[in-house]
């Protein structure tokens, strides 16, 4: 299990330094920074309070982790979203936004339940595999 945390925080961080990478081709990065300002604080006014206070009042047990994590998934999938999700209709120019994004957050929405509904049952699995028999 450490092995894993380990190996997904190298990825993080890898990931952070191709954001660093890519912030060196800003010219003007005050947008970004008020952007990065409001995700912070969208997240710490609005989404992690509404997502400790669902874990607290509709799970209970060994289940509470995975849906708490999937609603933080899921907030920010939604935060990501947001500009797409709030200015539907036709544009002038249809390369500008040439896919389906209602309908592909949603999906990305039913793939984090899904994996998230899956968490318990893998769980149940290996501890009888572990279980003596």
């Amino acid at each position: 299990m450490k092995v894993t945390r380990v190996l997904v925080g190298a990825v993080g961080v890898a990931f952070m330094g191709v954001g660093v990478s890519l912030l060196t081709d800003v010219r003007d990065p005050t947008g970004v920074l008020v952007w990065l300002g409001g995700a912070v604080a969208l997240h710490d006014v609005l989404i992690a309070p509404l997502v400790l206070l669902a874990g607290l009042l509709l799970v209970r047990g060994r289940v509470r982790g995975p849906v708490r994590g999937a609603l933080v998934v899921m907030g920010a999938l939604t935060v990501v979203a947001l500009p797409v999700l709030l200015r539907p209709g036709r544009r002038a120019n249809a390369s500008v936004l040439p896919l389906d994004y209602p309908r592909n957050w949603l999906i990305a929405l039913a793939v984090v339940a899904t994996v998230t509904a899956l968490v318990p049952a893998v769980r149940a699995l290996t501890r009888r595999r572990r279980s003596p028999s």
